[in-house]
Formats: C-alpha cells, structure tokens, sequence
C-alpha cells in the first residue's frame, strides 16, 4: 500500500491585518490548515517548521501529529526530512479556506507523474503547494512555495509533461486577499474569529 502524507510547511507570514497581532494572525492561518489536514482520508498528516518556529507548531498540532523540524521554510527541505513515506505534499500554511478536495488532486497524479503542483491563485507568483514521489527526482530545483511557478518545475524536468499542475487556490499573502474568502465556505474558523473580532 502506498504511503502518503500531506505535510503544512508553517513558513513565514510577512504581514497581518491592521490591529491584528502578527504571532495571532499567524497562528489562526497555521491552525485552520491543521484542521483540515486532519479531515482528510487515506493520507498521513504533518507539520513543518524550523526550530525558531518550534512554538507555533506546538500551539496548532493535534495530538499525534508529526512534526518536522527543517534548517529552512522550503519544501525541498520537507521534502529530505522524510522518511518511509512514498508520496508527499507539502502546502502553504497561509490558505486557511481551501478545499481538502484541491489537496486530494495534487496528490493524484502522482499514480503517473513524478511530481505535481498546484499554482496560488491571485496576483503574482507562488504555489499553493508541490508534491513528489519519494525519493524526490534529482532535477526538481530548490523551490519557494512565495515565488517558484510551475513552469520553473516543468522547465527543469526531462520532460515537461513529468509535472502535473493541478488546480491552484488563494493564499493569504496581503490585504488584498482577504477580499477573496468566501464566508459560504466552510473551516477557516480561527481566521474568521480573528478578522471578526472575536478570536477564541
């Protein structure tokens, strides 16, 4: 049987919402991707943080949840800190509405393809997040899920068509973002506390 897990990287968030408390803000993000990570089906869930953010990791896990400290916030990092798995995805940690189902489709592909990765949506370049077989191909070039686009990955690889790139989802990376959530969608519900004003 193959084994899969989906892991949060919980990397930087260089800005928050005005009179929200940047650690706060940060936290809301990281928890609401933790929350979700826990409903999906068939995959093993995790975290990852460097050691400085040892705390935040602390402050969102379930219990019995993995997690990963890494010398640097990039999913080639994640990537090499794991073991005994046969598929990985690592996601953003800032995309506190997305789907469980956007999730299941990056790692779909990965039946016929070695890696796969789903763009971030909205303005500018980024990823929602990249999965791979393990161990990841050689080619794959060091990535920044703030600034790496699926043709860096395609252009890298033997063949274009090795990378999949699935469906994308907004990432809360500015304020203009936050026009984007959708209240009708479900999860997002310490970010949706704290932009209300009434945090847990």
């Amino acid at each position: 049987m193959v084994r899969r897990v989906v892991v949060a990287l919980l990397g930087p968030v260089t800005w928050a919402p005005p009179g929200i408390e940047p650690a706060r803000w940060r936290t809301a993000l990281a928890e609401d991707v933790v929350d979700l990570l826990a409903t999906l089906n068939e995959v093993e869930t995790a975290v990852a943080v460097t050691p400085a953010d040892r705390w935040l990791a602390d402050a969102v896990v379930w219990p019995g949840t993995s997690v990963h400290e890494v010398p640097e916030p990039t999913p080639n990092a994640v990537f090499a800190a794991l073991t005994g798995y046969d598929q990985a995805a690592v996601v953003a940690a800032d995309a506190p509405d997305v789907p469980g189902l956007t999730l299941g489709k990056l790692l779909r592909p990965l039946s016929s393809r070695p890696v796969a990765v789903a763009p971030a949506e909205g303005n500018g370049p980024g990823l929602l997040g990249v999965a791979a077989r393990l161990p990841v191909p050689k080619w794959v070039p060091a990535l920044d899920l703030d600034t790496a686009v699926p043709g860096e990955l395609r252009a890298a690889a033997p063949r274009p068509g090795d990378v999949a790139v699935t469906a994308g989802w907004r990432r809360l990376r500015g304020p203009a973002d936050l026009g984007a959530l959708d209240p009708a969608f479900e999860g997002w519900d310490a970010t949706r506390a704290l932009l209300s004003g009434h945090p847990s």
